[in-house]
């Protein structure tokens, strides 16, 4: 098993050889066509730059249905401040740390290269039982599952599909949320300000964030809305107008960061005062769950000539205010499982443009309706245009699968317990492709993943043997006809 993971794990690096950002997986799509072609297998692609990799089944297994591998060729690509890594053209280098691979400052890209590597290991094995097989690498995943969306109709034509973007061992993911961004533009009123204001750069920082979706339930702070809190409380003793804003970074993470550059009549003392009380109440509201919390007030270098009108600033904290962030419901047929949630992403004021990008999640297309619907309203109200783009659908869960029991007797019988079974709350592509193809069966599943789309992402090498000896011996079950 240790040679067969010395493999994997070369197949994986010459995955990373190739960069692959989202948007620009063009180089490694090329070269698993050219490795495929090299090896006698036929292959397809569409105009969205989906690969698939046709491999015959093993002899005396013709018959079976076909079985498709499913893997996202592009990877989350973000570096330490301190890094000199070029993702447009440096191989990611890796390196063992105990029972865990790493990079070198940078995302390992495992999410979702492992699977690619995984997908390479079956085509190559000579000695492995299997179907006939699909080998599908799909693009632009994380961006908001955007390369399977245009996948062209008749791409595949299996209809047992195993995902392999999950990231734990052991566990069994059944079904997703579906979920929609909300863009809110407004044009606000600008205005010259007083000569004798001053200017200050007002920061939240140090917190957790995580992603929008698996983490949304442990009620991680925003930074988008303590500033906003913040903002009005400023606002209560005296008038202070915004120059500019800037909070959060992705549509699918909670905000970590946010500042507001303000102009304001009232003294220097009294507005530190505020910012500190500010902070003493969120560091009493979240206590260790934000050990790393800092709100944080200073002059701002320059003096800008004009900032937001008076109505306009409140409008904008108004906004961010009232706009729905968390929990907005609980599955009552899973315990434990977040049904449905709305994260407020991005917030931006630039030159007297208002930007929001808020990203709502939800296991029920009615209440992911509601949910969106929900954020319209607020923003009509607040005079701001709504644009709704990324939407997919949820995977509903179906706990009779034939294919799920299948896996649930292969590992019990190969590691002596059951799996465990999950639905998540976030997107997944299996959520697309079972919209696309009716009646699919599909299991998700994966090696053991930390901190993925951060620089501290790891790959737990223990895991990645676990996986191949069950996906080798699942194939094989599926392969009897």
């Amino acid at each position: 098993m240790q040679k067969k993971v010395e493999e994997i794990l070369h197949y994986f690096e010459q995955v990373n050889a190739v960069p692959r950002c989202s948007k620009n997986e063009a180089a490694l799509c090329r070269w698993l066509a050219q490795w495929a072609q090299e090896r006698g297998y036929a292959t397809a692609l569409d105009a969205a730059g989906n690969l698939v990799v046709r491999l015959p089944a093993s002899p005396g297994a013709e018959g079976a249905p076909i079985v498709v591998i499913q893997a996202h060729m592009d990877m989350v690509c973000e570096k330490t401040p301190d890094s000199t890594h070029d993702f447009s053209k440096d191989p990611i280098r890796s390196h063992r740390n105990g029972d865990w691979l790493m990079a070198d400052r940078t995302t390992l890209g495992a999410d979702n290269g492992i699977a690619i590597a995984y997908a390479m290991a079956v085509a190559d094995d000579a000695g492995l039982a299997r179907p006939p097989m699909e080998l599908l690498f799909t693009v632009d995943e994380e961006t908001g599952l955007n390369g399977v969306k245009q996948m062209a109709p008749g791409l595949i034509e299996g209809r047992i599909l195993l995902n392999l973007d999950s990231e734990d061992e052991g566990i069994f993911t059944i079904g997703c949320a579906g979920g929609t961004d909300s863009n809110l533009l407004c044009t606000m009123g600008t205005e010259k300000l007083p000569a004798d204001w001053s200017c200050y750069a007002l920061k939240i920082g140090g917190l957790k964030g995580g992603h929008s979706g698996i983490d949304i339930h442990k009620h991680r702070a925003n930074a988008n809305k303590l500033l906003a809190r913040t903002l009005a409380a400023l606002n209560a003793g005296a008038e202070c107008r915004i120059v500019s804003l800037e909070g959060g970074s992705r549509h699918n993470a909670i905000a970590r960061d946010a500042v507001a550059i303000v102009a304001c009549a009232a003294e220097e003392a009294r507005i530190e005062a505020v910012v500190a009380e500010m902070e003493k109440i969120f560091r009493h509201e979240y206590g260790e769950k934000e050990a790393g919390l800092l709100v944080s007030v200073a002059k701002a270098a320059g003096t800008p000539a004009a900032g937001l009108s008076p109505a306009a600033s409140r409008q904008v904290v108004a906004l961010l205010l009232a706009l729905p962030h968390g929990v907005a419901g609980m599955s009552p047929d899973f315990s434990g499982l977040v049904e449905t949630s709305n994260n407020l992403a991005i917030a931006s004021v630039q030159d007297g443009r208002l930007r929001i990008l808020t990203s709502q999640r939800s296991a029920l297309v009615s209440r992911l309706a509601e949910a969106t619907a929900a954020v319209r309203a607020v923003a009509e109200l607040a005079g701001a245009e709504v644009k709704e783009e990324n939407k997919y659908p949820p995977w509903p869960p179906r706990p009779d699968d034939p294919l799920l029991r299948r896996a649930k007797e292969t590992y019990a019988q190969l590691f002596g317990k059951p799996p465990v079974i999950q639905v998540i709350h976030a997107g997944l592509e299996c959520a697309i492709i079972g919209a696309m193809y009716p009646g699919m069966q599909m299991l998700s599943l994966g090696p053991t993943i930390r901190s993925p789309h951060s620089p501290s992402e790891r790959l737990h090498i223990p895991s990645v043997a676990q996986v191949w000896h069950f996906l080798a011996a699942l194939l094989e079950n599926l392969a009897r006809v």
